[in-house]
């Protein structure tokens, strides 16, 4: 009898107590699973970050270069005294056409319109070159004035040689890269001094086709400048002689007002063609044999002499420097100064065309 109430004890302590313990072997085992599981899912959930990191990273790297890309652009600069050809940093010889080209006591915003358009006209000429074995020379009258860094602090004041020099700079290093393109197309960024209120189309200066980012615009402000008026007086014996260089068969009567008279004018207001006795001449000429600053221009006769009033100086074609520190001294920015000169342009990065 005891034996079977042994038996029965131990029957009924192994219902119990059996379970309890693969129940815990069980759990155990879960936990360990789990454990083992949340160790997976880290590890998957790093290698993840760091894959994304690196793709992040790749992401940055790209972008970086892009907008902060430091490729260096060069220019094959030929020196006309010389005959000597230059390869030199584009953004570096932007400082010595800069300040040969703009005064540097020029509003900052008009100096950095200077280099986005100097350097636009750099790029322009290197594509369509006129040098044989160079891309630009350095004379005002074929390509852009350039002038040496030595050459320009000593022209100077001594105490303004450092201020003038550092405010160039800043005027290059924050348009760095930086041309105006038409169609995604660097334009050929023409300048000049002073447009006497009005700026001109190249058609009426040099004929061929016109540029359609290049119009007629209007500058206010301009006259303030010692550029916008300016005259030239000669005698009559003078004048037919000047004339005669280029018309040697000039016929003409002095005393007869018909003989000498303006008889059409540009768009711009400025002159196409002159009466000069048995000729019709161009403004463009006239300027150029009477050694005028502009062809906005006026005549006055009097007994003994003829005078030509003049506004403006240069060509008049695209931004006139003038006009930019006008609108730079009216709170415009370089890239409104800029837009007000060209029309339907962007102003784009080297990078992002070439």
């Amino acid at each position: 009898m005891k034996k079977i109430l042994i038996y029965i004890l131990i029957l009924i302590t192994s219902c119990f107590i059996l379970p309890a313990i693969f129940s815990n072997q069980d759990k155990t085992k879960e936990t360990i699973v789990e454990k083992t599981n949340e160790k997976e899912e880290e590890k998957i959930n790093e290698d993840k970050n760091k894959k994304s990191d690196k793709k992040e990273s790749k992401k940055g790297d790209k972008k970086e270069s892009k907008i902060g890309e430091d490729k260096e652009y060069k220019i094959k600069l030929l020196h006309g005294k010389t005959g000597e050809v230059e390869e030199v940093n584009l953004e570096k010889y932007l400082l010595n056409v800069v300040s040969a080209e703009m005064p540097a006591d020029f509003e900052k915003e008009a100096l950095k319109a200077q280099a986005i358009v100097a350097r636009t006209y750099t790029i322009y000429k290197k594509n369509n070159k006129k040098h044989e074995n160079a891309d630009i020379c350095d004379d005002s009258k074929c390509c852009q004035a350039w002038i040496s860094k030595e050459e320009r602090l000593s022209r100077w004041e001594e105490e303004k040689r450092k201020e003038n020099w550092n405010k160039i700079e800043q005027a290059i290093n924050e348009t760095k890269g930086q041309i105006i393109t038409y169609k995604n197309e660097p334009i050929n960024a023409f300048f000049h001094s002073n447009s006497g209120g009005k700026t001109e189309i190249p058609v009426n200066v040099w004929g061929g086709n016109n540029y359609p980012y290049l119009q007629v615009v209007e500058t206010s402000g301009e006259e303030e400048y010692k550029q916008y008026y300016s005259d030239v007086e000669y005698s009559y014996e003078e004048f037919i002689e000047k004339i005669k260089t280029k018309y040697s068969d000039l016929s003409i009567n002095i005393h007869d007002e018909n003989e000498i008279k303006i008889i059409e004018y540009t768009e711009s207001g400025r002159v196409r063609t002159v009466k000069i006795g048995n000729h019709n001449i161009s403004g463009v000429e006239v300027r150029n044999m009477l050694k005028l600053k502009s062809t906005n221009f006026e005549i006055e006769k009097s007994k003994e002499k003829i005078k030509f009033l003049v506004k403006g100086y240069g060509h008049g074609v695209g931004m006139s420097q003038t006009g930019a520190d006008s609108l730079a001294k009216q709170g415009k920015s370089a890239k409104e100064i800029i837009n007000h000169f060209y029309k339907d342009i962007e102003i784009k990065n080297l990078s992002e065309i070439f």
